[in-house]
């Protein structure tokens, strides 16, 4: 975030009132003051989408007729599928609630503190600070085991696939019948302890998951992490978000190789609309304001649902406060005069007020 220090500017000698104004203002930096906005709401969406590839094994030809295995792929494939969704809201800059503030000698709105994309977070205050989403870290990957480094020198030396397969396929059966026996405590050479039978019983079923693998194949699976932000608007009822496709992970929303993901937006009108929203006594409707009327601009913001389906299948959903879906609201600036200071702090996802307090002379 920037902070911006802003100088009070000597009154105009016509006599206006020493508030501070606040107008529509085109973005940008003036000699009178700074440009600030206010935030619309988004949502910030994270999908995990899992790719499983399948590499079918040296003898996967004969998978049957040694290990009894059935359904063996011969050929190589890869598959895709979402194994989490996650949304969080995040706050853009609504470029439609644009306006510059300027400060004359009797006001002590001096001190505003601007977020990085010039929305307004404070006014002689700190900023209220923002829960930041976790950082997706893949799962280490185990360290698979060579087949290679466990066969015998009398599998390495066959001089066809067909016997290499044979011979395997015996090895592990001798494999399983010594952790049988370890098991039963029938082993001719026991351990010494639960430790020693622990690493022994381990280190057989890595020989066993290696060998084994040249029959039955293997499978690799790698999970990405994609970001979407989508900003709700009025008017939403259900809308294409993405699309997965089993073969080919995430495609374009008009290719319909992949299945569709919705999004939807219940608005649930816990703000009036602007024409029938009330005006308070501590502020004014921006969109009802009178020419020359000073202040500052807050948001009130209204409640929406924002849910994402697979299909007709609820997934994710998430209720919060929207600033594009409520009112702007002036806080006059008698609130601002040399009598105290005041501070403001406002909600940097909505740009509604979350304190407003003074501090009175003594």
């Amino acid at each position: 975030m920037r902070k911006a220090i802003l100088c009070t500017l000597l009154a105009l000698a016509t006599g206006a009132p020493a508030q501070t104004s606040t107008s529509k203002y085109k973005p940008g930096v003036t000699p009178e003051g700074a440009v600030y906005y206010l935030p619309k709401t988004a949502v910030r969406i994270a999908v995990r989408v899992e790719k499983t590839v399948y590499t079918p094994g040296d003898f996967c030809a004969y998978a049957h007729k040694y290990l009894k295995l059935d359904n063996v792929s011969q050929q190589p494939s890869a598959s895709y599928r979402v194994v989490g969704l996650d949304l969080s809201p995040m706050a853009l800059a609504d470029t439609s609630k644009c306006y510059a503030v300027k400060f004359n000698p009797k006001s002590t709105a001096s001190n505003i503190v601007l977020a990085d994309n010039g929305t307004l977070l404070a006014v002689n205050a700190a900023p209220v600070a923002t829960r930041q989403p976790a950082t997706f870290a893949p799962a280490p990957k185990r360290k698979a085991v060579s087949p290679r480094t466990v066969m015998s020198e009398e599998i390495l030396s066959a001089g066809s696939t067909a016997k290499m397969a044979e011979l395997t396929a015996q090895e592990i059966y001798d494999i399983r019948d010594s952790r049988n026996q370890l098991t039963r405590g029938q082993a001719d050479f026991m351990p010494k302890d639960g430790e020693q039978l622990k690493i022994m019983l381990s280190q057989l079923s890595q020989q066993d998951e290696a060998l084994t693998s040249m029959f039955k194949g293997t499978l690799t699976r790698d999970t990405t992490e994609h970001l979407m932000t989508y900003c709700p608007k009025r008017g939403t009822a259900k809308e294409v978000l993405f699309r997965l496709s089993g073969r080919l992970g995430l495609v374009d929303r008009d290719d319909l190789s992949g299945a569709p993901y919705y999004i939807c937006v219940d608005d649930e009108h816990t703000v009036p609309t602007p024409n029938e929203a009330p005006t308070g006594r501590k502020g004014r409707r921006a969109d009802s304001r009178k020419s020359g009327e000073n202040g500052l601009y807050v948001n009130v913001p209204g409640k929406i649902k924002v849910s994402v389906l697979k299909g007709t299948t609820p997934v994710k959903s998430l209720s919060l406060y929207a600033g594009q879906f409520g009112t702007t609201e002036l806080l006059s600036g008698e609130l601002f005069g040399r009598k105290h200071t005041v501070h403001l702090t406002l909600d940097p996802i909505t740009g509604a007020v979350n304190k407003l307090d003074a501090e009175l002379p003594e």
